[in-house]
C-alpha cells in the first residue's frame, strides 16, 4: 500500500479518471472529504475493482471515483457519518 494525500492522488494521471480503493482513510472533520489514504487498487472498472477488494477481503476499504472536482464516494465499508455505508 502507498499512502498520499487525497488531493496528490486527484493529481495523479495514475488515478485520475478511475476508480480507487482506500484503507486507514483520514477524513476532514469540517467537510468530511478524504485528505489522506492508503491506496489498495485502483481499475477503470468498478465491478473488477469491488471483486478484487471483495476477493482480499479488504471489508474496510473505501471505493471512490477520482476526478478533479469533489470525491465521489462509490461504496464503503466504514461504519461513520462521513461516507456512504454498504
Amino acid at each position: 500500500m502507498h499512502r498520499m494525500s487525497w488531493e496528490d492522488i486527484r493529481r495523479s494521471e495514475r488515478y485520475r479518471g478511475r476508480w480507487v480503493a482506500l484503507d486507514n482513510v483520514r477524513y476532514d472533520p469540517a467537510t468530511t472529504q478524504p485528505m489522506e489514504a492508503d491506496i489498495v487498487d485502483v481499475d477503470d472498472d468498478l465491478a473488477d475493482l469491488c471483486g478484487r477488494v471483495r476477493e482480499a477481503s479488504l471489508s474496510a476499504c473505501a471505493i471512490l471515483f477520482c476526478d478533479e472536482e469533489t470525491p465521489s464516494t462509490s461504496r464503503t465499508h466504514r461504519s461513520a457519518a462521513r461516507a456512504t455505508q454498504h
